[in-house]
C-alpha cells in the first residue's frame, strides 16, 4: 500500500471537488470520511438506480437498483482524490460482490461514481495497482461508473454514527472502522 499511497496521493486536482463512493452501509462510510481534514461535508444518499427520489425502504429491498453511498465535498489542496481512494479501499472489502459483512444485496455494492475523466482515470489506475500487487489476496470487484443523480437519504440517516454511537451496530461495525482510520491515517485527521 505504501507504493500506492505515494503514487496516488500526489494526484491533486484544484479547488473543491465532489467524490461519491458506495462501500456498503452508508452509515459506516459517512463516519469514516467525516474524520478527515479537508473534507467539508459528507452526505449519505442513494445513487445508481432506476427510480427518482427513492426511499430507504425501496433501496433496502434491492429492487430500486440504487447503492447506499456517500457524497463527499472536499478541498483538493488539503486532501487528494487519491488519498480518499486509499481510505475508501482500506475501510471496506472491495473483493466481495454486493456484500459488506452481514449486509447483503446490490445496495451494498462497492462502486466508485466518478465526476470527471480525471477521477475516472485515477480510480481505474488505483484499482489496477491494487490488483497487480495482489493487495487483498483477491481481485477487486469495485465497479466504476459515471456519477448519476445523487439523492440524499432521509434526515434520520445523516450523521448517523455521531447521533447513535451506543447502538450495537455502531459499536461493533462502525467504531472499529473509525479506530482503524484514526490509527492508520492519523496524519489526515481533522485537528
Amino acid at each position: 500500500m505504501e507504493a500506492i499511497n505515494n503514487e496516488f496521493s500526489k494526484t491533486a486536482l484544484q479547488g473543491e471537488e465532489i467524490a461519491t463512493f458506495a462501500g456498503g452501509c452508508f452509515w459506516c462510510t459517512e463516519a469514516v470520511f467525516q474524520e478527515l481534514d479537508g473534507v467539508h461535508s459528507v452526505e449519505s444518499g442513494y445513487i445508481g438506480g432506476k427510480n427518482p427520489n427513492p426511499t430507504y425502504e425501496q433501496v433496502s429491498s434491492g429492487e430500486s437498483g440504487h447503492a447506499e453511498a456517500v457524497q463527499i465535498k472536499f478541498e483538493a489542496g488539503k486532501i487528494t482524490y487519491g488519498e480518499l481512494l486509499e481510505i475508501f479501499f482500506a475501510t471496506h472489502d472491495p473483493t466481495t460482490l454486493n456484500r459488506q459483512g452481514n449486509d447483503v444485496g446490490t445496495q451494498y455494492r462497492s462502486e466508485i461514481f466518478y465526476h470527471s475523466e480525471a477521477q475516472q482515470q485515477v480510480a481505474q489506475d488505483y484499482i489496477e495497482v491494487l490488483n497487480s500487487e495482489n493487495t487483498f489476496g483477491k481481485k477487486v470487484v469495485t465497479k466504476l461508473s459515471a456519477a448519476s443523480e445523487f439523492y440524499p437519504a432521509e434526515q434520520t440517516h445523516q450523521d448517523y454514527y455521531n447521533q447513535n454511537k451506543n447502538q450495537s451496530y455502531c459499536t461493533y461495525v462502525i467504531t472499529p472502522k473509525i479506530e482503524k482510520v484514526r490509527t492508520k491515517f492519523s496524519d489526515k485527521l481533522k485537528k
